[in-house]
């Protein structure tokens, strides 16, 4: 049977409502967690690179836009990230969480000796993050086939490693409490390696699922919004 190609979606101006609520929905519960961390150094620190990474989709939101799936997925990352940033990693009580609700440890169920929340958080860095990268892969770099899979699975896995490069740096110029709490290894020698393996490991099952939607899809709904953007801004330049 042959291929179809759907045609490109028209670019929206602006996010989607259900997008623009999100995010206002984000903003509420950042500023509601930015109240009394459990340590305001260590808050600081967890959201440098979120200031960075805010500050660079806003630069860039008229040269490049998100596409709302992409943009759910950026704040659902955030959103969690917050959390984590509000405890500190190591301290997110999830387990306490879980008994209110349960009456169960969840950490004795599963043989867990350590707060694992950090652990999530790496593997969702990958899980919901590579579809964004992927996008920008395709709108910028044109890669299809093959190459439209695996790059951004292997940026996301640099990153991932760029970011624990980062960790230990941050632990050796700032050392002490701030230092440990910041690189969050919880005593565990192989933190970082399991860390970005995590992050590799969300990162393959979000690519292949987004291999399998689109073999039944028979198109590339992530193409077709480069296409769409490619297709405005080429518009926009000769208006």
């Amino acid at each position: 049977m042959a291929q179809t190609t759907a045609k490109p979606a028209a670019l929206q101006p602006l996010p989607s409502v259900g997008v623009r609520v999100t995010a206002a929905l984000y903003l509420v519960l950042w500023a509601g967690l930015a109240i009394s961390p459990a340590d305001r150094s260590t808050w600081v620190l967890e959201n440098a690179l979120v200031a960075g990474l805010v500050i660079v989709l806003w630069c860039c939101r008229r040269a490049f836009r998100f596409s709302n799936v992409s943009l759910y997925l950026i704040l659902t990352f955030l959103a969690l990230h917050a959390l984590g940033a509000h405890y500190t990693y190591s301290e997110v009580p999830y387990d306490a969480w879980w008994q209110s609700l349960t009456g169960h440890s969840l950490n004795d169920a599963l043989g867990w000796q350590r707060n694992h929340f950090d652990r999530l958080i790496h593997f969702c860095y990958g899980l919901l993050l590579v579809y964004p990268i992927r996008e920008f892969f395709l709108r910028v770099v044109e890669v299809r086939g093959f190459w439209g899979y695996f790059l951004p699975l292997d940026v996301t896995l640099s990153t991932s490693a760029l970011y624990e490069l980062i960790e230990w740096g941050a632990a050796e110029v700032f050392g002490g409490d701030l230092g440990m709490h910041y690189l969050g290894t919880q005593g565990d020698i192989w933190d970082a390696h399991k860390d970005m393996a995590l992050a590799a490991l969300g990162a393959l099952i979000a690519i292949l699922i987004i291999a399998v939607i689109n073999r039944r899809l028979r198109h590339d709904p992530a193409w077709d919004w480069a296409q769409s953007m490619k297709a405005s801004a080429h518009s926009k330049a000769h208006n």
